[in-house]
């Protein structure tokens, strides 16, 4: 099989995978939008940004479990490829009764700081403390997909991701317009499909590849040197996505700060470049799929052009999304909600709408390289350096702008994200391959 056939083999259904989360998150938001509320579209989007504050932490527990299966995959490592996967749901379990003893002071500390609305802070908090329930299921998730990711098999998340967003939608709906639970109704149509979700990873694991089995070594699974490979990974995609956590629960209680419609205009508009970024994702995780495996196999001819084929690829969806936005996204929106305010609110903003692609793509992209090459270091510079650019622009100009400054300083965010990993690639590219280790 050709690279470039092996990319869409891994790409498509990861797409089909990431497509189905922004199409929940707008399923969620359209709900809210019709409750008849203005106050609980904003609640929705304050309460996923809380729960996505505690969770985006631990997306280490996929990316890193992905480097490391696609490595051990391509030497053909079956004792490792097993290893990883007991490490990280242990971890997993471990991280989520962390979760549970601290959400009460993290929540306390959150509503501080965004001062929102007491209307939309009431609703906002049931949705997150039920969602939150479903930690271990959320959890052992990351680090089971990371997994299927690893050993070149996309399929399974998909088939995955389906069954949760169905159960999601159809539970929320059930729960919202036949019980009338309103917001308490979406966030426990998540927590069902979380836990179905988590049941059906663990039976296709069984069925298709518990011959593994065989070779896990529990007590090698624990030994300092594992530890110390699997913390000081981990550590650096840690700190990357806790620079992208700050950015993006930010942009949300800075939208919350300046009122209720702003705040709906953001939520909203964000969910344009949750499409764009999921449907990137499914090609960045087909680089690390691909990269880590050719990295296991010491194929450095096949990392290069995998590489160079994957950015081809991302030029495409820049073209394509770039052109749809152009034409669909005000429609878009109005499907979304039937807020009259904020219909005409959002009019100003669909500029930096199209910015969105053409700045984004690059970060997405190396991302998913740099992870099934278990590089990270690039990946956290390039992270905090972006993060310091917005929070610089943001308060620099906000004043002036107004809400405009956060999308200005979004927007430069994103493009320093892919500049700093572009340049680092290429200075590194020089001196070996464009496949970097730490």
């Amino acid at each position: 099989m050709t690279i470039n056939k092996q990319i869409l083999h891994l790409a498509l259904p990861a797409i089909v995978t990431n497509i189905t989360v922004p199409l929940l998150g707008l399923v969620d938001t359209a709900i809210a939008g019709h409750l008849g509320r203005t106050a609980c579209i904003g609640a929705v989007s304050v309460g996923a940004t809380l729960f996505n504050m505690i969770y985006w932490n631990f997306g280490f527990l996929r990316m890193g479990t992905s480097g490391q299966t696609s490595q051990a995959y391509g030497r053909r490592d079956f004792t490792a490829m097993s290893g990883v996967l007991a490490r990280s749901l242990f971890f997993s379990a471990l991280f989520s009764v962390c979760i549970f003893l601290l959400q009460f002071p993290v929540v306390m500390l959150a509503f501080r700081f965004m001062g929102t609305t007491a209307e939309v802070e009431m609703y906002a908090r049931q949705y997150f403390y039920i969602c939150l329930l479903g930690a271990p299921a959320v959890l052992g998730m990351y680090s089971l997909k990371g997994w299927f990711i690893g050993m070149q098999n996309t399929r399974f998340p998909m088939l995955i991701a389906i069954t949760i967003n169905v159960v999601n939608i159809v539970a929320s709906l059930f729960f919202v317009f036949v019980l009338h639970l309103q917001v308490r109704g979406v966030a426990l149509g998540t927590l069902v499909s979380q836990y179905v979700g988590l049941a059906m990873a663990l039976l296709l694991w069984w069925h298709s590849y518990r011959r593994l089995w065989r070779y896990l070594r529990f007590s090698d699974c624990l030994k300092s040197a594992e530890l110390r490979k699997f913390f000081t990974l981990n550590g650096g995609i840690f700190l990357r996505t806790f620079c992208l956590n700050a950015v993006m629960a930010f942009f949300t209680f800075a939208g919350a700060h300046q009122g209720e419609v702003l705040l709906a205009v953001n939520v909203l508009l964000l969910q344009l470049f949750n499409l764009f970024s999921y449907f990137t994702d499914g090609f960045a995780y087909a680089g690390e799929a691909l990269v880590g495996k050719y990295v296991g196999m010491r194929d450095l001819r096949s990392q290069v052009r995998s590489i160079r084929l994957i950015f081809v690829w991302g030029a495409g969806l820049v073209a394509c999304f770039t052109l749809l936005y152009a034409v669909a996204a005000r429609p878009f929106v109005g499907l979304l909600t039937s807020d009259c305010a904020v219909q005409s609110a959002v009019g100003g903003y669909y500029g930096w709408v199209l910015l969105v692609p053409l700045t984004g793509a690059a970060a997405f992209l190396w991302d998913g390289i740099m992870v099934g090459a278990t590089s990270v270091r690039p990946m956290v510079y390039a992270t905090f350096c972006a993060s310091s650019l917005f929070f610089v622009l943001f308060f620099s100009l906000y004043p002036h702008l107004g809400n405009h400054a956060l999308w200005l300083a979004f927007v430069s965010y994103l493009a320093m994200r892919g500049l700093v990993q572009t340049l680092w690639a290429r200075r590194h590219w020089q001196l070996s391959s464009p496949v970097m280790n730490c």
